[in-house]
């Protein structure tokens, strides 16, 4: 309905996303003059690979991270350098151990996705504490909203003590709004004035704007989503275990798999109506991740694996 009844479509967006940021700030315990809105945080993970990476650099991330890492560091002329996971789970010291002078960036999912997995507090705060102070750390807080974890942070302290933290976040996830792209970033000033510089003036659209903070006011349909969400993944990684498949444990709104014929599956399941994603892009060939769907998908998609 906020959409449908927004106003002034004859006019430009706030190129501020002024009522977003201060909506954000609230939620969050924020200050909104450290948040950045963008066209989903694909844009945010852009403009932060143009403005602290180029030619000659390189920019550290897991090698089962997020594809749109090593794009954004190729699309700014640097080296994307991908570094082995523990039990497909991001490793703080192998991550360290791939730092030299040429290193600008490191980009880290938490949770991860495709694998679902992350890293506690602790291991961020390390990872953080290890660094140069001269990298960015950028932490891809993606499914966020998705986490059970006791030990797991967001790390938005970390982006408060020093100008070399980015939290970027979305609405892409258990906000439901993937196709009206909205994402953002947390920073100290000076990294926000940065990205700001190279932002597109009117980078979110007004539905966009209207849209996420209808969906942050929304608070009884997240709290629903996430339940679903944390009921429904247990189950079906139960589920999935009792098959005989390999299940890391998820933080996030899906599961990975692994199956003996990972596309034998893929095409059994295509041709009864139910999309999975193949991960062989990701090098993990014989993985599918399952994203969590309504109860009846849930159900018929372990039927059909169970036949």
């Amino acid at each position: 309905d906020a959409v449908q009844n927004a106003a002034s479509l004859n006019r430009y967006p706030d190129g501020a996303s002024s009522e977003l940021r201060e909506k954000l700030g609230e939620i969050n315990n924020l200050n909104p003059e450290q948040i950045i809105c963008g066209a989903g945080s694909d844009e945010i993970l852009e403009l932060i690979a143009y403005a602290y990476c180029g030619e000659g650099d390189e920019v550290i991330y897991t090698q089962h991270g997020f594809l749109v890492y090593p794009i954004a560091a190729m699309s700014a002329g640097a080296k994307p350098i991908a570094v082995a996971e523990k039990n497909l789970t991001a490793d703080v010291d192998t991550i360290l151990a791939a730092v030299n002078e040429r290193t600008r960036i490191v980009m880290l999912a938490n949770p991860n996705n495709p694998t679902g997995t992350y890293i506690s507090g602790a291991e961020l705060k390390r990872l953080r504490a290890d660094l140069r102070e001269d990298i960015l750390l950028v932490i891809d807080n993606a499914y966020a909203e998705c986490v059970t974890a006791d030990d797991y942070d967001m790390g938005y302290d970390l982006a408060d003590a020093a100008p070399n933290t980015i939290i970027t976040r979305t609405f892409s996830k258990m906000y439901g709004i993937p196709a009206l792209r909205v994402g953002w970033g947390y920073a100290a000033p000076e990294i926000i004035d940065i990205l700001n510089r190279i932002r597109p003036p009117f980078n979110l659209t007004t539905l966009g704007q209207v849209g996420a903070c209808a969906a942050l006011d929304d608070v009884e349909f997240m709290q629903k989503s996430v339940a679903h969400n944390t009921k429904w993944r247990e189950w079906l990684s139960a589920e999935l275990r009792g098959l005989g498949c390999e299940v890391p444990p998820s933080q996030g709104n899906f599961v990975l798999a692994k199956f003996a014929d990972a596309n034998a599956v893929f095409e059994k399941l295509r041709a009864n109506d139910i999309i999975v994603r193949e991960m062989g892009g990701y090098g993990l060939p014989e993985y599918l991740r399952i994203s969590i769907g309504l109860e009846a998908d849930m159900k018929k998609l372990v039927a059909l694996l169970g036949e």
